[in-house]
């Protein structure tokens, strides 16, 4: 009981963050005496292309295809040979309990699969646990590239800060030596909030016989696989149509539309690290980060880019809730399908 009640008390710190941040997003739009917060938002959707917002939720379901795939090849070597529709469907459903429960999506895509196909939660949850490890680390190596391009606006935005040292001064052995302290900074961040707020399920799995074994066998797959250099591919092909939503996205919109692929790359990985802090769904982090982001580096209005905030995240959303449900859905006939099956054979 207290470890219930201390999982809903830790979920309820989480969700009051998030809507204090939406809250200090949605009050940072100033608009006139003859229109509200949301009607502003919702004028800026109006204006905005939707064939781009259309192609962003195409690429969407592309991603997540290629990430089953590669959750697909990541399990052959533990003796799972999955298909592409189980895979999708229990990502998906992973994807959809994310935006309740924060990294809960870990242990329901790993139950959807034993559902459908009886693989074992530990084998499967340590193949998930060596996905986020590769993805944490592209995210780390797009944070550096990014720093590292962006260095110039950064070091005029530091300037304009009156910091008693000079950015734009510093040597390239300077540079690289504050863009690994910024990296270790954000592990060590991300790492404690991780600990602090970890999920009640995460922890009952933890305590499950076998567990740990199991988790170990599903980091070992990667190099056990005889797919290594594919599954690499997959990797980077995920954060690349990751990248090119959010590209599609910025073109949607007027006041962004003037931004170039690089510019978006900064964008793109700040909104990355803001889905990385365990709040559902990426609420409240994203709507705050990103809008900074774009009004500091780039001079995008302030109620324009909290709008774009509000907009992208919720667009995608959608898209997930939209497949979460079905798939769903989906699984449900399927298992009582397969109970059928069993029972008229017997």
């Amino acid at each position: 009981m207290n470890n219930q009640l201390k999982g809903i008390l830790q979920y309820s710190v989480l969700l009051i963050f998030a809507a204090l941040l939406l809250w200090l997003a949605l009050g940072s739009i100033e608009v006139g005496e003859n229109q509200s917060k949301l009607g502003f938002i919702f004028s800026v959707w109006q204006g905005s292309d939707k064939s781009y917002l259309l192609l962003s939720a195409f690429l969407a379901i592309i991603s997540h295809l290629v990430r089953a795939q590669r959750w697909k090849i990541l399990l052959q070597p533990a003796g799972h040979k999955l298909t592409i529709r189980n895979s999708f469907l229990s990502v998906m459903v992973g994807y959809f309990i994310n935006l309740a429960i924060p990294r809960g999506g870990e242990l329901s895509r790993c139950y959807n699969l034993y559902r459908l196909d009886k693989t074992p939660i530990d084998v499967s949850f340590g193949t998930v646990v060596a996905e986020r490890v590769i993805d944490l680390i592209i995210l780390l190596s797009l944070i550096g590239i990014s720093f590292a391009i962006e260095w110039t606006r950064l070091s005029t935005f530091f300037g304009d800060l009156n910091l008693p040292w000079d950015p734009s001064s510093f040597s390239i052995f300077e540079k690289a030596a504050y863009g690994l302290i910024f990296l270790s900074v954000f592990v060590v961040i991300y790492l404690l909030i991780l600990r602090l707020f970890r999920s009640a399920t995460l922890r009952m799995l933890v305590k499950i016989r076998g567990v740990l074994r199991g988790m170990k066998k599903g980091l070992l797959t990667i190099f056990s696989s005889d797919r290594k250099v594919l599954f690499l591919l997959y990797s980077l092909t995920i954060w690349i149509l990751y990248y090119l939503m959010s590209y599609s996205i910025v073109l949607a919109f007027e006041e962004t539309a003037t931004l170039t692929m690089l510019d978006t790359l900064t964008i793109f990985v700040i909104g990355g690290i803001a889905m990385a802090i365990p709040l559902p769904g990426g609420t409240g982090s994203y709507h705050v980060l990103v809008p900074l982001g774009l009004v500091s580096l780039f001079a995008i209005p302030r109620e324009e880019a909290v709008a774009f905030s509000f907009i992208f995240h919720g667009w995608q959303t959608i898209v997930v809730i939209i497949l979460g449900i079905i798939s769903m859905l989906y699984t449900q006939w399927l298992v009582k399908k397969n109970k059928k099956w069993v029972q008229a054979t017997k």
